[in-house]
């Protein structure tokens, strides 16, 4: 079982992040339906990590980097991509050997992919619209 918040508001995502930085700086998979603030998370997460850029969701590049000032940080999306081969030209190895944060979407279209390091966010909006947020430290 992991660890469960529930959060309501930005401010509530920006402490989530403050709190859970260490798990968030290698390869985490972000789960939850489509809506379910994926990229809101991402660009709270951004914050979090200090960087001057806003976040947008990758959805037409698939990647996205950022600067920190820790470093780059990328920010996938594999919700387009129809053959998990698609995403071994993306360059994924590279970035996952760089031990840099990369915040990936949808990364169940790259089961294969994944370093077993792999922390899994799941989130799941709720009826009253603020999102059950479970983070699992490893993907197994």
């Amino acid at each position: 079982m992991g660890h469960v918040d529930l959060i309501c508001t930005a401010d509530e995502w920006l402490a989530w992040a403050e709190r859970h930085k260490a798990e968030l700086q290698g390869p985490v998979a972000i789960l939850g339906s489509m809506g379910s603030g994926k990229t809101t998370a991402v660009k709270h997460w951004l914050q979090a990590f200090g960087s001057p850029d806003k976040g947008s969701s990758p959805t037409f590049t698939l990647i996205k980097v950022y600067d920190s000032p820790q470093g780059l940080i990328y920010h996938a999306d594999f919700y387009r991509l129809d053959k998990e081969e698609e995403a071994e030209d993306l360059g994924l190895d590279e970035i996952f050997d760089a031990r840099r944060p990369i915040w990936m979407e949808w990364p169940q279209k790259i089961p294969n992919l994944l370093p077993e390091e792999t922390v899994v966010v799941l989130i799941e909006v709720q009826k009253d619209g603020c999102r059950k947020v479970t983070l699992h430290p490893e993907m197994n």
